[in-house]
């Protein structure tokens, strides 16, 4: 039930940022900034220092929105994310699939999340329990492709991460993504510590996703 709960909630914030930043503190920032824009899905990727630490205070502090789901991202093995999980984090979204990693996330029951780009590491990653594939980097394909990898396999769940903007999301949806994950221009504004400015992106994103998702 934690893992179909979970996924739910992923499912349900449609926009997945992939918060990245030089040090814990503008992470943070970010984070906050994202939220109080409405995007209520964040993954922390552990290219942020003392990445662990913050998914545990995000994780306590967020602890009374029930539409708030914190991951770890750039978990690029087993003992990551068993200390992601360890601290707090709801999911684990990788760059690539690992075998070794998609097990300790279902021995805890967390929803595994690997960066794929064939149908060949799609379907590896369907037989070891996966719900979602991470289609990364989606900006190598674009939205037509989900067509056909849903072809052979139309029971694919599927997040693109990597060139999706507020000018193609509408093209993502429509062709039957899941969610997806945004990051670059979503976070742009951070590095310069405008903080404000990354809230204002958020919002556009959460109107643009409520217009999408109106027109289905």
């Amino acid at each position: 039930m934690k893992k179909m709960s979970i996924l739910n909630k992923l499912e349900k914030a449609g926009v997945i940022a992939v918060v990245r930043g030089k040090n814990k503190e503008e992470a943070s920032k970010a984070t906050d900034a994202i939220i109080k824009g409405g995007i209520t899905g964040i993954e922390l990727t552990f290219t942020v220092p003392n990445a662990e630490e913050l998914i545990g205070e995000l994780v306590e502090k967020y602890s009374d929105r029930e539409d708030v789901v914190i991951g770890a991202g750039t978990v690029l093995d087993a003992v990551t994310a068993r200390i992601a999980i360890m601290a707090g984090a709801e999911y684990v979204v990788s760059p690539c699939f690992d075998a070794e990693t998609a097990e300790i996330c279902n021995l805890y029951q967390i929803p595994y999340l690997p960066g794929c780009m064939t149908i060949t590491e799609m379907k590896d990653a369907l037989k070891s329990g996966v719900d979602i594939v991470k289609l990364f980097p989606g900006s190598a394909f674009g939205p037509s492709i989900i067509k056909a990898f849903k072809a052979p396999l139309p029971q694919l769940n599927i997040m693109p991460t990597g060139g999706v903007g507020l000018d193609n999301l509408a093209d993502w949806f429509k062709a039957g993504v899941t969610c997806v994950g945004v990051g670059g221009n979503l976070l742009a504004p951070a590095a310069k510590g405008d903080f404000a400015a990354v809230t204002e992106v958020a919002k556009e994103y959460v109107a643009k996703l409520e217009l999408i998702k109106s027109e289905v």
